[in-house]
């Protein structure tokens, strides 16, 4: 094992549990466990890239193509306004795109990010999963 593996490479292996919103064949969308609000989700590309920059272009569009397909779920299913975006990649050195439900600019507060019970999770997963 690489000691400088990402938590996100054992996800998408399937040694870690995730709340799987969707997949295909170059990228995975789930509820993160540190959530802005219920329903905030990140996309990752199948392959361990630290900086988004220097994703192969094929993952790079998959990645987008992926969010684009959920975003409307996740806002129906969360009554958001907007589903605002974003790659930041301090905390996990894997590429990953943030999808957060918002209403307003002040929901976009990392520091406010929590983790929800596994009771709202499962819920709002298959709320989601329905408008899919």
């Amino acid at each position: 094992m690489n000691l400088k593996e990402s938590i996100f490479s054992k996800i998408i292996r399937g040694e870690l549990p995730c709340y799987k919103i969707d997949e295909d064949d170059m990228s995975l969308s789930f509820l993160t466990l540190q959530a802005i609000q219920l329903g905030h989700s990140l996309v990752v590309p199948k392959i361990e890239i630290d900086h988004w920059f220097d994703l192969p272009q094929d993952y790079h569009l998959a990645v987008m193509n992926h969010a684009q397909k959920i975003a409307p779920a996740i806002k129906q299913a969360t009554g958001a306004t907007r589903i605002a975006t974003t790659m930041i990649g301090l905390e996990v050195h894997h590429a990953h795109y943030h999808l957060l439900p918002i209403w307003s600019m002040d929901d976009l507060q990392f520091a406010k990010a929590k983790q929800y019970s596994e009771q709202e999770n499962v819920k709002m997963l298959e709320r989601i999963k329905s408008y899919l």
